[in-house]
């Protein structure tokens, strides 16, 4: 970029940093908000604080920038709640995609970490997990709110609890009314607290880890959004024409309750049961290898069945999807709603390589919530800058 180009996006950062940053209650907390921002936006491999300090020339003060993100007493929801706002007038959200992603540690200071499983690693490790709701439609995404999974073994309230990791709280700044919560209750809790904000998306979607859970979905429905969501193989359900019958009832007593003829099957039976006949080829979108695509890229295609089934229970992940949209829908929509999670894949890729999702050294709870509220501002401005640059036949690949 030329000197005069890089004035102009620092001039940008600084306008969009201003708005977001508004409801900083102090002027030093909207300055070193910004300069966080920058460190963060700046190149170099690492972004925790002392690196980005080094970096920053004249405003890389490390002390006060650690106490900015460590320390300061700020409230990530209220930036969180601006940026959505911001985000939303841009994107034009089709969905919100719930997800979580893995933050790798060495050592078992930090809060919240455990040997868990995360599909960052792929297997039980050593990390914390992050649940997070971003905003999506097919030419962008932003996350605009997290959550920290407190595990088992830092609640002090569970049968699980390992006592250095409940004694460690307090040095972690772990609040006293944080226990133990399913991710998927975090995700219906950031749900609740974002269209609080004001943000209304009729559609919510997510994988398997999700959707497997019937809580969340019923839990969604009861909030009256529709979804899109991943389920195992295994998750039993009858076939939409299935009719629970009542046995015979003699008059006296409780009458018996209706029941489906004959049991369950997975999804998996029920799909191979259809036949290959039901199987239609459906394009959602063009990937990133060159290829025969419209824009020269390859085309990203499988195939698909669409069927009504009654969810008849619960189990584990794979490529099959539940939704409670219309049965009228043609099934290239849904096939293109249901890959709309690829976004967020997209979003973790941006956000760890090159803005330092992961690269928080501090321990703290506070700490790791403001990091990641101003990665997701630095995220933001990266496909603000994305999408008023692109061509328009371009923005959506």
């Amino acid at each position: 970029m030329t000197p005069d180009e890089i004035a102009v996006v620092r001039g940008e950062l600084e306008a969009f940093a201003a708005e977001v940053f508004e409801p900083f209650a102090r002027k030093d907390q909207r300055r070193w908000g910004q300069v966080y921002l920058r460190g963060l936006l700046t190149d170099g491999q690492r972004k925790s604080v002392e690196p980005m300090a080094a970096r920053l020339g004249e405003d890389g003060n490390r002390q006060a920038l650690a106490n900015f993100i460590t320390t300061s007493p700020w409230d990530p929801a209220h930036i969180r709640a601006q940026l959505a706002w911001r985000m939303e007038k841009v994107i034009g959200p089709e969905a919100l995609v719930f997800d979580d992603t893995g933050f790798l540690k060495d050592g078992t200071a930090s809060a919240c970490v455990s040997r868990q499983y995360t599909g960052t690693a792929g297997k039980v490790t050593n990390c914390q997990v992050g649940v997070s709701l971003h905003l999506a439609s097919e030419t962008a995404s932003a996350a605009v709110n997290w959550r920290l999974f407190l595990p088992r073994t830092w609640d002090p309230a569970s049968p699980k609890a390992d006592a250095d990791k409940v004694a460690r709280r307090t040095a972690c700044g772990i609040p006293d009314d944080v226990g133990h919560v399913e991710k998927w209750q975090l995700a219906l809790d950031m749900l609740d607290e974002t269209r609080s904000w004001g943000i209304e998306v009729p559609l919510a979607v997510a994988d398997a880890g999700y959707g497997d859970a019937a809580a969340f979905r019923h839990g969604l429905q009861a909030r009256g959004l529709n979804y899109v969501v991943g389920i195992s193989t295994t998750l039993s359900a009858q076939p939409a024409g299935a009719v629970p019958v009542a046995g015979p009832y003699s008059g006296s007593g409780r009458p018996p309750v209706a029941k489906y003829p004959d049991k369950p099957r997975s999804v998996k039976e029920l799909v191979i049961a259809a036949g290959r006949k039901a199987a239609r080829p459906v394009q959602w979108r063009e990937g990133s290898r060159p290829g025969t695509g419209r824009s020269g890229r390859k085309r990203m295609y499988s195939r698909f069945v669409a069927l009504r089934v009654r969810p008849a229970g619960e189990s584990e992940p794979v490529q099959f999807w539940l939704s409670d949209l219309p049965s009228g829908m043609p099934l290239t929509t849904l096939v293109r709603l249901a890959k709309l999670r690829w976004r967020i894949e997209h979003d973790y890729r941006e956000m760890k390589q090159a803005l330092g999702l992961a690269h928080f050294e501090g321990r703290t709870w506070g700490g790791w919530h403001h990091h990641v509220t101003l990665v997701s501002v630095a995220h933001a401005f990266c496909t603000l800058q994305r999408l008023a640059r692109a061509p328009k036949d371009t923005a959506s690949a």
